[in-house]
Parts: C-alpha cells; structure tokens; sequence
C-alpha cells in the first residue's frame, strides 16, 4: 500500500504493484537473518541504499524480519538511520520478542501487534491445504498462531519428530544416545532458535508434571543469548545437551 502510485492502495495495477507482485520492486527491500542473526554488515548496506531515492515509488520500504534477532552492534548502528530517516523511507521491524530490541530502538518506533490466528483457524486452514492433517499440541504451540510459520515448520517435519521423540523421551536416553540422534541441531544452525524453542514447549508441557524441566527451560535460554553474542555454535549446543540430560 505505501508503494503503490495509485490513488485506491493497492490498486494491483500500476507498475509498483506489479514488480512488488514479482518480487522485482526496487523501492522494497526484505532483510533477514543469516545463521540466525542479522549482522552490522547487512544494516550497514540497508544504510548505503537508504540515501538513494525511490526508483518507482515515492517512498521506499525496508522491512527487517526477526529484527530482535540483530546483534548489538546491528541494532546501535541501526539507531543513526532511526534517528534522522529520510522522509520517503519506511522502516518496518519484525519481532516475537519485544525485551530482545534495545531500549533506544524501541524508544523510536511506533509500536503494531500483529494478532494471532486463532488456533482452529489455523488447522483448519493446514488442513483445507493439504499442508498437514495431523499436528501435536506441541507442534500447534510452535505455530504460534502464524501460517507462515507452520508451514516452514513442517517443510523440515521429519527434524521437529525427532526433537520431539528425544526430549519428550530424555529421561529414557544416554548422554551418547542424545548426542549421536541429535545431528539436525548442529546441521540446522539457520534455524536453531526455531528448534530451541520448540524444545522449551516441550519441556513446558513436562514441567506440568514435573518442576525439574523450568532448569532447562533456563538453560535454553542462556544458550540462545550466548548464540547470540557470537559463542562458539557446537560448543554451545554441546554444553545445552549435556545440560539437559544432566538435570
């Protein structure tokens, strides 16, 4: 809608609608996370673009998906373009997580929740699509109310089924059991948050029975950050399984 020249937005019709409809737009930009963070590299190019006027348009658009996902030094270096953003540019980040930002990003955006689909609805459509017939109350947690974000899951079904068979299980394994049946977590670096925290739902329905799992649950998390801060990624998945089946 801010791209397209018309009048009635979207039109579908001028120019700008129709590259935006082929992925061809040259006044929108989508950036994402690379192994799961999005580094000062990636902003620091969004920041030579920026300067430019629109081609087509008379904004441009950058949207910065998992935006609670850039590293700190990311996010200071995005605060010189929030501060002072030229008046045809629209920045837009995408989070799950609102603590993640830092507080003089969040400070400078105005805040839009995005609501989510109610869990019927979202089966239903799943299913009406062909996309999966049969979901777990732990793989319907992990959706979270986004068909984006179901459907991405069960592209990789078969990893999410043996995540599940090992930590819904963990008491009944080895510690070499679990390191040896859990090679998705070390060959999927570009989606390990999406994997740890559906190993966090899992232990959230354990811990219903049991309080021992919240340790883990803190463990996961003391990973994530460390991820995030750029530690060693085997050596960190190394510790959090030993960690896990420890407790």
């Amino acid at each position: 809608m801010i791209l397209c020249t018309e009048e009635k937005k979207p039109c579908g019709k001028c120019k700008s609608c129709l590259q935006f409809e082929q992925n061809n737009q040259p006044d929108f930009t989508l950036i994402e996370p690379e192994e799961g963070t999005i580094k000062i590299e990636k902003i620091r190019q969004m920041q030579e673009k920026v300067l430019e006027k629109p081609i087509i348009s008379s904004k441009k658009v950058y949207i910065i998906k998992d935006a609670d996902y850039m590293t700190k030094e990311a996010g200071n270096c995005l605060l010189k373009t929030l501060e002072e953003p030229p008046e045809y540019v629209t920045i837009i980040l995408i989070g799950a997580n609102e603590s993640l930002f830092l507080n003089t990003i969040r400070s400078r955006c105005m805040k839009v929740l995005f609501q989510k689909i109610e869990d019927k609805e979202l089966q239903k459509y799943l299913q009406e699509n062909n996309i999966t017939q049969e979901i777990t109350k732990e793989r319907l947690m992990a959706f979270n109310g986004s068909i984006e974000k179901a459907i991405k899951i069960e592209e990789k079904k078969e990893i999410y089924d043996e995540i599940q068979k090992i930590f819904g299980n963990i008491d009944q394994y080895t510690l070499l059991d679990v390191l040896g049946k859990l090679e998705p977590l070390y060959k999927n670096k570009e989606i390990i948050n999406d994997l740890l925290d559906y190993i966090t739902i899992i232990f959230l329905e354990k811990a219903k029975n049991n309080a021992k799992y919240i340790s883990n649950i803190e463990t996961i998390e003391e990973v994530k950050k460390n991820l995030k801060a750029n530690s060693n990624f085997d050596m960190s998945i190394d510790k959090l399984l030993y960690k896990i089946w420890e407790e």
